[in-house]
Formats: C-alpha cells, structure tokens, sequence
C-alpha cells in the first residue's frame, strides 16, 4: 500500500485536533464543575436534568411563598398577644372598679386607664404589615380596618373592612390561610345574654331582677332561644296558689317548673333572679333578648363612658361592669380560639417546610449525580488526553521525516 505525504499529514493533523478537543472538553468540565455541558452529551441525562430543575425552582416558590405566610402569621400572632395583654388588664380594672368604697376621683383615674387601653386595642387591631396593608381588613388591606368616631349616634367602632381571606399554596397539596379578617375576630364577639322583664299585665311588680348564674343562664338562653317566633321568648311566672308560683311558656304553654313562693323573696330560675310582690292569679313576664355582638373595643369605650359618668346609677353602672366583663372574657375567647388556629397553621407551615427542604436535598443529589463532573475521574482522563496530545505533537515531526529522500546522497 502506498502511503503518501499529504495522507501522514492529515492523519497527524486529525489525530492532533482530536486530542485537542478531548483536552478542551475536559478543561472545561473541570472549570465549570458539569460534566454535561451540552444535551448531545447525554440526551437522556439532560431531559432529567431539566425536570428535576423544574422541580426545584417550584419547591424553591413554594419556600418563598412559606416565608410570606410565616411572616404573615408570626405579625398577628404578635398583635394578638398584645391585644389579649392588654384586655386582661382592662378585665383587672373592670373588676376593680367594681369596689363599692371606690370613689368618682378612683373612677375617672380608672376610666382614664382604660381609654388608653382601649386606643391601644384600636391601633391593634388596625396593625400593618412591612407592606402597609391593615392584616386584620380582610380583601379591603389598603384602607383601615376599624374606624372611631366617638361623636356618632349608636356603635362608635365600625368595621371598614371584609371577611374575606387569602391561602397560599407552599406545597403540591397544602394551603395555608395566611390572614385572618378583623370581622370573625373582633366584630363577632357576642355581649352578655339577658332578658328583659314586663309586670304590666297585672297589678304584680317586679322589685328587681337580676342574673346571678350567668353561665346557667346563658346555656338555658342558647337552648330555648327562638330566632322564629318571639313569644316563644316570653316566660310567665304566676302566683297559682298563696305559696307557689308556676313558670311557663307563653307561646307553647308548656309548664316548665314550679317553685315555693314567699312574698317579696325571689324566684330563682335558670340562673335568674325575680324578687316581685303579686297576689294569687298575678304574673308578672320575662323575655329572653336577642343575641347581640359587641366589638372588642366598643366594649371598653363603653365601660370608660360609664367609668366617666358622674350621674350613672349604681344599678347602671353595676349593669355595665357584668355586660363589659362578659364581653371582654367573650372577646378573650375569641382571641384565644384565633391565636390557638394561627399557631396550627404556623406548625403546618414549618411542617412543610421541612419537607419541601428534604425533596430539594434529594433533587439536588439526584441532579448532582448526572449532571456534577467526577474531578478525580476528570483530572485522571485530563492527564491521558494531555499525555496523548503531547505525543502527538512529538510524533509527527519523526513521522514526517521518513521519507527516501533523507537517504539519498
């Protein structure tokens, strides 16, 4: 076979190119750590590589997404911490100013107290996040959540914003509320359960009434209490025989007790108290009012109104100090039950966090594992090629020099 000149320098020529390309590619993968550097590499390998990248960059969203709502919650937990502080020092004051051998001075002292206090609910409950949204407006975040207007007829605290919520999604299955509306914490706290009493319709008469079970009273209102027909509301206590009274109901008639009766000594049921003067035949009525909610901080304006009052009643103010010590304890519970749920959701988060941080671990490592360079294996294959090339280089001049006419003289 005939071996031409052009022929050995093409050959050397080649085979110096393709150890050079080995040499760069390798260089290469050692400086930029991959070993796959373009799909033709391992078009199996890459079609992983970028699923598993799309499956990072979601859990890396769902990650951010878990720091807002973390954020988010962390802010109302905090507010509500506070607000329940500063409620239960309120609830120490009501108390307090209950003392019958307190005097006006005590009173305005007391009632001064609590104003501030409950400007500090307020500001509470319009707190704001690092963005300027109010947490507790619902959909409604950019315009104040409670507005006071102390001057205006009727409630003074109004809701201005909405009970709407928002989730986000930090998971392939999980969402989580990330706010809370001010309406289901503040606005729907129910005031103390009462009744209202009627002695118009005979010639009895109520001396007073009061309820000393508030809690009997209260589970007997929530059970009998008709949205449908009011006078199934209405309770007849009548004087049927010189030492006993019978208690009904006016709308059904049903018979619901009866009890020892003594002039001018009370009747006690369900937790309330009727003391009324009435001859055989007479009745006097009680009406079981309807429930009605209180904002948290219209229940303390109230109390600082009556704690202000010079002219108030004993019996009023009395009246207010158990309708503001229910409220409050009404609006704890709220706080309580909301605080408790915030905490949950935190968990939740945390829980998932943890988890989304595993599959990235196992993503990651999955990804390292086809795509990330082998340097021992690399810097071994990066010796050869080198090794190959420089004898290449070295060959090809020894290569090129044998030719016949070297040995003619």
């Amino acid at each position: 076979m005939r071996i031409t000149t052009n022929l050995i320098y093409n050959q050397n020529f080649r085979a110096i190119n393709t150890n050079q390309g080995n040499l760069s590619e390798i260089q290469q993968q050692l400086s930029t750590g991959k070993q796959l550097l373009k799909p033709s590499d391992d078009p199996v390998g890459a079609s992983q590589i970028i699923r598993i990248t799309e499956e990072l960059d979601k859990i890396q969203q769902f990650q951010r997404n878990n720091d807002l709502v973390t954020n988010s919650l962390e802010l109302q937990e905090t507010s509500l911490r506070s607000i329940n502080d500063v409620v239960n020092r309120a609830r120490v004051l009501v108390v307090q100013s209950g003392n019958g051998i307190l005097g006006p001075e005590d009173r305005q002292a007391i009632g001064a107290e609590i104003e501030q206090i409950r400007n500090q609910v307020l500001d509470l409950m319009n707190s704001q996040n690092s963005s300027g949204e109010y947490i507790f407006a619902g959909y409604q975040s950019s315009k104040q959540a409670f507005e006071f207007s102390p001057s205006q007829p009727g409630k003074k605290v109004t809701f201005e914003g909405d009970d709407g919520t928002n989730e986000i999604q930090i998971s392939d299955s999980v969402k989580v509320r990330s706010s809370s509306s001010g309406k289901t914490i503040f606005e729907e706290v129910f005031a103390r359960l009462n009744f209202d009493t009627d002695d118009s319709l005979t010639a009895a008469s109520i001396q007073s009434s009061a309820i000393t079970r508030q809690q009997t009273f209260d589970e007997f209102h929530r059970a009998n209490y008709d949205t449908v027909n009011d006078a199934n509301n209405r309770y007849r206590f009548e004087v049927i025989a010189g030492d006993q009274v019978e208690i009904s109901n006016v709308g059904t008639g049903e018979v619901l007790e009866t009890k020892a009766y003594l002039n001018d000594s009370p009747v006690v049921f369900q937790g309330m108290e009727i003391n009324m003067q009435a001859a055989l035949g007479e009745s006097v009525d009680i009406t079981l009012q309807k429930p009605v909610k209180s904002n948290l901080a219209e229940t303390l304006n109230n109390i600082f109104l009556a704690l202000t009052n010079e002219d108030i009643a004993d019996d009023d103010f009395t009246k207010v100090i158990d309708d503001t010590l229910v409220g409050l304890d009404n609006g704890l519970e709220k706080l309580a039950l909301e605080s408790s749920s915030i905490g949950a959701r935190l968990n939740i988060a945390q829980s998932v966090r943890s988890s989304n941080l595993d599959s990235e671990i196992a993503n990651e490592k999955a990804r390292s594992s086809i795509e990330d360079v082998d340097y021992a294996k690399a810097s071994t294959e990066f010796s050869k090629q080198e090794t190959a090339l420089q004898a290449a280089f070295q060959s090809f001049p020894r290569v090129a020099n044998l030719s016949l006419f070297n040995y003619i003289n």
